[in-house]
């Protein structure tokens, strides 16, 4: 992937919709709700502080996360889906 998010920016690759219920009711396309956990693909550097200083991110490449509903801008990268959004938007690593 060639993409380097700047600043507290990440690029998520989100997991894939549920194909099944847990009671075993296959859910159709339609019905489908937006996924909101995803891996990690690539992290920035971090935010710039009023000192100037870089304030590390704490998510990295890898980690399972999860997001709000409505958060992120979609691309496609080489066919594959990403979300890019701030750090901020992430609720969670799972």
């Amino acid at each position: 992937m060639n993409i380097k998010p700047l600043a507290d920016r990440v690029v998520v690759k989100p997991s894939e919709a549920e194909e099944k219920t847990e009671g075993g009711i296959i859910v159709p396309d339609s019905a489908k709700e937006k996924p909101q956990k995803g891996e990690v693909a690539a992290a920035g550097p971090g935010k710039k502080s009023d000192t100037g200083e870089t304030v590390p991110m704490e998510v990295s490449e890898g980690d399972m996360v999860l997001y709000g509903k409505y958060s992120g801008t979609e691309i496609t990268v080489d066919g594959v889906e990403y979300l890019i959004m701030r750090e901020s938007d992430i609720l969670a690593i799972v």
